[in-house]
């Protein structure tokens, strides 16, 4: 069965969305981000992706009191993500209370650093963040795009060992217009394997539902649930 994976954005300590990762498109949802993670595990639910969009614009880590907050107060298993470059990022990420972290645009700008890490910390706690704009990834908050196709991207990393895998087609993050179907067949059909986790433009249950029926093992959303078109209610249901 998928495991359905919530995610909560951070700007300034706040629970906000973006659109298609665009800053100046923020919505706040709740400015107590440990409130919302309780919510989440209430219902059932034993992940969360924790994002840092101000430590991806700064390109270090910056909210790590806020997953600090959570992992004491939650038992909820957090993969944390955003500005983690350097070895002192993951250091504190990891000592914050992340079991696992995700990496995007270091994977792509500094290939020698994330190797490093998956050596270091195991593929288990290193899930790398493929996160693609017409095809290429897309790097830096998703402020720039690279030369890097996604598929050969991915595979040069599950020769190194990685495992886990988190894409968002950026066209369709925060739109509510349904996930990229096509784009996660795609990468199943060549990587059967892999651990997979879908992201971006989930706007029901069913589209949770289909992506169960492809065999993804994961799926995150968030402004579904913050715009009450997936209910923690359906969820809870989802898992019973």
């Amino acid at each position: 069965m998928i495991t359905i994976i919530p995610a909560i954005d951070l700007i300034d300590a706040k629970c906000v969305r973006l659109s298609q990762g665009d800053y100046k498109q923020k919505t706040v949802y709740n400015e107590n981000p440990l409130e919302v993670a309780k919510m989440f595990e209430d219902a059932g639910i034993r992940r969360l992706h924790l994002v840092d969009l101000d430590g991806a614009k700064a390109k270090h880590i910056v909210n790590y009191k806020v997953l600090e907050n959570i992992a004491s107060k939650t038992n909820l298993v957090i993969d944390f993500g955003g500005g983690l470059k350097s070895d002192d990022d993951l250091r504190i990420a990891f000592e914050s209370g992340a079991s696992m972290i995700t990496g995007g645009s270091i994977a792509v700008k500094n290939r020698e650093t994330f190797l490093r890490w998956i050596e270091k910390y195991g593929a288990e706690k290193i899930i790398l963040g493929a996160d693609a704009k017409n095809g290429k990834i897309a790097v830096s908050g998703w402020q720039e795009e690279s030369e890097e196709d996604i598929i050969p991207f991915i595979q040069s990393y599950i020769d190194k060992g990685i495992s886990k895998v988190i894409s968002t087609d950026i066209s369709r993050d925060g739109m509510l217009s349904g996930p990229s179907f096509d784009l996660y067949r795609d990468i199943l059909s060549r990587f059967p394997k892999l651990e997979l986790i879908a992201s971006g433009g989930i706007a029901s249950m069913k589209d949770i539902y289909e992506l169960d029926e492809m065999g993804l093992p994961g799926v995150i959303t968030g402004k579904a649930i913050y715009e009450n078109r997936i209910s923690l209610i359906e969820i809870e249901a989802f898992y019973k």
